[in-house]
């Protein structure tokens, strides 16, 4: 006869009986084809109701872990290597520890790039968010089309014009969340079977993408103007990854002569293509942005991509490719079958920030922020560091600059002399992607989510480790 204590159980009764009886069939001590009580004797014998009992039973049944023979009673299904089915033993670890490993007692670091929250315009967010709820019910509760929804499409388009100078049609861009998704796009639209080429140093994440998606992808070396055509023509490569505005970690903006040189290049095949990526050049601090390589291209051979995640939080993940119109077309006869990523409530919320000029105003006052907050940086920089103990190397684009120091040691030896102290710091090293051990003394200096107060004490933790 069974007999469980259900005395302490929580919940339905009925519930506690079932996982009691699955787990006796689980672990083999009811035998497959074992008759179980009847329902009216194992109620007696439980002091329930026999509705509870037949509801355990009834959901063991549906689970196929019982069945049932008229007037005959309840049986245990025969379930083949239900025995050698065991948990296996896993150490007790936090999940966090397993995703990160960062170190307990750090209190600055150098090289996030995340932006300041506090920057992020809330209240006008949230009000255009009403705005859109109250009027688009309707639109609200449409599938939105695999690109976009149309609303969004032609803001950006707007917004490129008046902006950057780009005329764009609305039907050439796609909206996605994330840049991570829209690589996966132009990987399954392009083709895994082509050479994708990173610059060299370089963002490593985007090599993870590429193989993660089974595509071949190799780093090409830079020089001081930027990724070399020369070392592209001597791998052979078909597709070149670039950001030319900016580049990520050394910050160079690639001159017009190397942009047509690429440009060339790309026009050499009809397999070659140009992936730029210009994901802050919104925060050009000195004059107007610079003319994007797609804004050049006549051939059609450039490939835009930008996001929202960086001009105005992280957490919005809402990115964006345009399309040259060749490949646009291909996209909606070969990929149109997959849904757009980005929730139809932000999607036309953004629409509303962006064609009511919140978003211009945003990025204005952000880049007098940004541009104040950076020659504060500076400043303190060299009032604590000594004029001969480092050099900055600045760019008018981006929200990160370059701190050479003036020392013999090893980057991975004053990396890690200062992780000691609890100031994280990456090098220019950390982001090459061949295994020569070189040291350049490089150091990148995230500016945008630096805390003000903090940084006077990590630069005097810098200066004696110098």
């Amino acid at each position: 006869m069974l007999s469980y204590d259900l005395s302490d159980c929580q919940g339905p009764l009925y519930k506690s009986l079932y996982q009691f009886i699955l787990q006796d069939i689980r672990q083999g001590r009811l035998k497959a084809n074992e008759k179980l009580p009847s329902k009216r004797t194992l109620a007696r014998n439980l002091g329930i109701s026999t509705i509870s009992i037949e509801n355990a039973y009834d959901q063991l049944i549906s689970e196929g872990y019982l069945y049932s023979v008229p007037k005959r009673g309840y049986f245990v299904s025969e379930i083949e290597s239900i025995a050698e089915l065991k948990p296996l033993a896993l150490a007790r670890q936090p999940v966090s520890k397993l995703l990160t490993e960062t170190s307990a007692q750090e209190f600055f670091d150098f090289s996030s790039n995340r932006i300041e929250n506090t920057s992020f315009p809330f209240s006008v967010w949230a009000k255009l968010l009403r705005e859109t709820i109250s009027q688009k019910e309707k639109e609200l509760l449409e599938v939105s089309p695999c690109a976009g929804v149309r609303e969004l499409r032609e803001a950006i388009a707007e917004h490129l014009e008046s902006f950057r100078g780009m005329r764009v049609n609305p039907d050439q861009i796609i909206i996605g969340a994330g840049t991570e998704y829209l690589y996966g796009l132009l990987i399954k639209l392009l083709g895994n079977e082509k050479l994708y080429c990173i610059e060299n140093p370089g963002y490593k994440k985007l090599k993870q993408i590429y193989e993660s998606n089974a595509a071949r992808c190799t780093p090409v070396n830079m020089d001081e103007q930027g990724l070399s055509v020369e070392n592209l023509r001597q791998v052979r490569g078909e597709i070149a990854h670039i950001s030319p505005t900016h580049h990520f970690p050394t910050g160079i903006c690639m001159l017009a002569s190397r942009r047509y040189e690429m440009l060339a290049w790309a026009n050499e095949d009809d397999g070659h293509y140009i992936i730029e990526d210009d994901y802050d050049s919104e925060f050009r601090l000195n004059g107007k942005p610079i003319p994007p390589l797609f804004s050049l291209d006549v051939f059609g051979k450039v490939i835009y991509m930008n996001t929202f995640s960086k001009s105005l939080t992280a957490t919005i993940r809402i990115s964006y490719m345009i399309l040259p119109e060749k490949l646009a077309k291909l996209f909606y006869q070969k990929l149109a079958f997959f849904s757009c990523t980005v929730s139809t409530f932000e999607q036309f919320t953004l629409a509303a920030f962006i064609r009511q000029g919140y978003f211009e105003k945003h990025i204005n006052r952000m880049r007098l922020y940004y541009g104040r907050k950076r020659a504060r940086v500076i400043e303190l920089i060299k009032k604590l560091l000594p004029a001969d103990a480092c050099t900055i190397i600045e760019n008018d684009s981006g929200l990160h600059f370059i701190l050479k120091l003036a020392t013999e040691k090893p980057d991975k030896v004053v990396k890690e002399q200062l992780l000691q102290k609890g100031i994280h710091i990456n090098s220019i090293t950390d982001f090459e992607m061949n295994d020569e051990n070189q040291n350049k003394h490089q150091f990148i200096l995230n500016y945008s989510g630096l805390d003000l107060q903090l940084l006077p004490e990590a630069l005097k933790e810098l200066r004696a480790c110098l």
